[in-house]
């Protein structure tokens, strides 16, 4: 399994290159920019990285179809792909940087069905390979885009980029497995993976096209520190962002009993406020609760506690994950130095 990191989007792009040079020098296979509505344009932002490594894969997560056309999401990442010579991922999703702006005021539901999600991501991706593939098209008809224009693109050179889709529901991780270069899920905890493993295994043989060498990722976000109580913090303040804890559930049951599991989707309104203020106080919870699914769903506490969290990793090997990608938050580097030094001499 190979250890990956994501960076948020407050770093200038000037420091994402000096990020990306030295997790390449760790031996990083992705670095992975996320795609958030308040902070710097990820294609825009890794442009420098591209310019400043050779090996290192440089990815951009999630973007949505929703946010952004599936024509102009093929061109931008054509383009980080063409400066970093073959190097560039980009991960399909649903919600992307519009996934909380979607959320509906009463229910705190993503209304996902409405939206037409797993038809969108698929026909986003369709687009995508075709306009990378150089040759020309008359347009292109979908149930949820079309093109009415002719494409063609002449100034692509490089191997093509990966198509990644962001997947979780059932239904997104069998289009994925069928469709894409590989998936990347989103806080699956060790209980789940086997199952999420197992889905897109079976629908790897419903492929239209063999996957060499497709991928399955697992986002986690990785709240380690030497001070334990910044730790908890940050794991507090990040908590309504875990997949696992925003309503609808995905995994909430096989977590809490009903009943506590019940009370976190009452108050998922203040998960979000403890977030979004940065109070991390998560009122109306039972502080043992909380911290219950902080150590469910995150890599929280201070150094002592690494080689439990390499153990959590190895259970994502042995279920079947190619990759987990550790989300970094405050001080970056100094995440990277520990991963480097503690996590990854563990894995290949």
């Amino acid at each position: 399994m190979n250890i990956e990191i994501i960076i948020g989007c407050n770093l200038h792009p000037q420091q994402v290159a000096e990020f990306a040079v030295a997790a390449e020098q760790a031996g990083v296979r992705t670095l992975w920019h996320s795609n958030l509505p308040n902070g710097w344009d990820p294609f825009v932002a890794l442009v420098p990285a591209a310019m400043a490594t050779s090996r290192i894969k440089l990815g951009v997560l999630a973007i949505s179809p929703y946010e952004m056309h599936p024509l102009k999401i093929a061109y931008s990442i054509i383009s980080l792909n063409e400066i970093s010579k073959g190097r560039a991922i980009v991960g399909l999703g649903g919600g992307g940087a519009i996934a909380l702006s979607i959320v509906d005021s009463e229910s705190h539901h993503l209304d996902f069905k409405k939206m037409r999600i797993v038809r969108g991501v698929r026909e986003a991706a369709e687009i995508i390979y075709q306009v990378a593939s150089g040759e020309f098209h008359r347009g292109y008809q979908g149930e949820v885009f079309s093109l009415k224009q002719p494409f063609r693109t002449s100034f692509a050179k490089s191997p093509r980029p990966q198509i990644f889709t962001c997947s979780m529901g059932p239904q997104m991780l069998r289009m994925g497995a069928r469709i894409a270069d590989g998936l990347q899920v989103g806080d699956v905890t060790p209980g789940r993976s086997g199952e999420v493993v197992e889905t897109i295994r079976a629908s790897l043989t419903k492929r239209a096209y063999p996957a060499d060498d497709f991928r399955i990722g697992n986002f986690w976000a990785w709240h380690i520190k030497k001070d334990r109580e910044k730790s908890m913090h940050e794991a507090r303040v990040g908590l309504f962002a875990r997949a696992e804890v925003i309503p609808p559930h995905i995994g909430l049951d096989h977590l809490l009993e009903a009943e506590e599991a019940q009370l976190v989707r009452d108050n998922f309104k203040n998960f979000l406020l403890a977030g979004v203020t940065g109070s991390g106080e998560i009122k109306d919870v039972p502080p043992e609760l909380v911290q219950r699914l902080i150590d469910e769903v995150s890599s929280s506490g201070d150094y002592d506690d690494i080689d439990r969290e390499v153990e959590r990793y190895r259970e994502f090997e042995r279920a079947g994950l190619t990759d987990l990608a550790l989300r970094v938050f405050d001080d970056p580097m100094e995440s990277l130095k520990i991963i480097e030094e503690r996590v990854m001499p563990h894995f290949d």
